[in-house]
């Protein structure tokens, strides 16, 4: 996401998706006799879905349309539009695999998993949860409406509109076309800026995602429209438990229409790069990866082409430095590297922007000092060092650039007051 105030950074937010289910597509319903969680049978459930998902992989509106109750008219007049967007999209798989029902005589209520994949572009499939109302019909069960909880899809808020540029796709609602073509072009700049850095193991295609409004946005991140004023942009994604050697769950980058059009055209490649980097650097991210490693070598990529000094670039951590330079009080930000906590979205703003600038300021000291391809092995063997973040990373640097974590920290403080301090300009 980007940095508050609408400076031209770039940053993106690990959100957790539901584990991808380990079943292949026609495979995953349940075997004869399978029951939900709570006992009741799924059968019937299932056949409706699978009905449902075979008619949108063959383009079957009608097929499509039977799955539902005849007497929902609002609904099915929602979902006429969900299928003609549905097909618009370069689906690979799309398919359901009911969890568990709560029956309450002709009602029931589904929770459902959605598993999909977009041909070309996912390497794996996202799975996403449904709650769903069904209503039973003259002995049938049909689809009535969706239930609280359910997750909140693109394709469900307005008619799509699908723009595909060389190395991206985008999907926007409510968005004037020529709006999304601009966008496919900076992301198609953003993915060979990246892949110029990190060439191996990710798609180098992206997926944008263009909400007609902030609180679209919020609807689709399952999160306050207010948290996401004045970010620009998001990557959703999943990092990797372990070694990072297989496929992560699909990235999406969401694009805030407001916050990004108030960005300069500069400031938004800055932000498309930044999450680029996000989407390139998924399968070496995991749980041991330092939020400031992950966010600051995407700040790096994102800024290296960019003609901005490092105080324009870092304002408020150079409000920090001239603070301590003029014997200010206040806690120091550069007393330590900055902590999974000075990365929360609702922390103040300049505790916010001043961790995502002590990222980035990090990962240019090491690609000046090391070269780049350290600070490309460094982010690779963070991700896959155990002992919690502080050994871990203390074994990474050691590893990769010979020193410590003390050590490490106390270069990158002194490199911070230099850069950023206003004697002689070394940016």
């Amino acid at each position: 996401m980007n940095r508050p105030h609408g400076a031209p950074g770039g940053r993106a937010v690990r959100r957790g998706l539901v584990p991808v289910l380990l079943c292949v597509l026609g495979a995953c319903a349940p075997a004869a006799g399978d029951a939900g969680d709570d006992g009741g049978d799924v059968r019937p459930f299932q056949t409706v879905l699978d009905g449902q998902a075979a008619a949108v992989r063959e383009g079957d509106r009608a097929g499509y349309l039977a799955a539902l109750d005849p007497h929902a008219d609002r609904y099915r007049a929602e979902q006429r539009r969900v299928y003609a967007n549905l097909r618009r999209l370069p689906l690979g798989e799309w398919g359901y695999r009911v969890a568990d029902v709560r029956r309450d005589g002709d009602e029931a209520t589904v929770r459902a998993r959605l598993r999909h994949r977009l041909a070309g572009y996912d390497r794996a499939a996202t799975t996403e949860t449904e709650r769903l109302r069904f209503v039973r019909r003259d002995g049938d069960w049909r689809l009535a409406g969706e239930a609280s909880g359910s997750t909140t899809q693109l394709w469900e808020q307005g008619t799509v509109t699908v723009v595909r540029g060389e190395h991206s796709l985008v999907l926007g609602v409510g968005r004037k076309r020529s709006a999304l073509r601009a966008l496919a072009g900076a992301a198609d700049r953003a993915v060979p800026a990246v892949a110029g850095t990190w060439p191996r193991g990710w798609t180098r295609r992206t997926v944008l995602q263009a909400p007609s409004s902030t609180e679209a946005m919020g609807r689709l991140l399952r999160s306050p429209a207010s948290s996401y004023a004045g970010i620009a942009a998001v990557t959703t994604g999943e990092a990797q438990d372990g070694a990072g050697q297989g496929d992560a769950p699909a990235d999406r980058i969401v694009v805030n229409p407001r916050a990004f059009a108030a960005l300069s055209e500069q400031g938004r490649q800055v932000v498309l790069t930044h999450e680029t980097t996000h989407v390139a650097t998924r399968r070496q991210t995991t749980g041991a990866t330092p939020m400031w490693l992950s966010e600051g070598i995407a700040d790096w990529a994102g800024y290296r082409t960019a003609k901005l000094t490092p105080r324009r670039a870092a304002p408020e951590l150079a409000r920090a430095v001239d603070d301590l330079d003029a014997g200010r009080g206040g806690s120091s930000p550069l007393r330590a590297l900055p902590t999974e906590e000075d990365f929360r979205f609702d922390n103040d703003p300049t505790r916010l922007a001043r961790a995502y600038e002590g990222g980035w300021l990090a990962c240019r000291m090491v690609a000046e000092e090391w070269g780049a391809d350290a600070l490309v092995a460094l982010y690779d063997r963070a991700g896959r060092e155990d002992g919690g973040e502080s050994a871990g990373l203390d074994a990474a640097l050691r590893s990769v650039l010979g020193v410590g974590r003390e050590q490490f920290t106390d270069r990158w403080r002194a490199y911070v007051t230099a850069q950023l301090g206003r004697g002689p300009s070394r940016g």
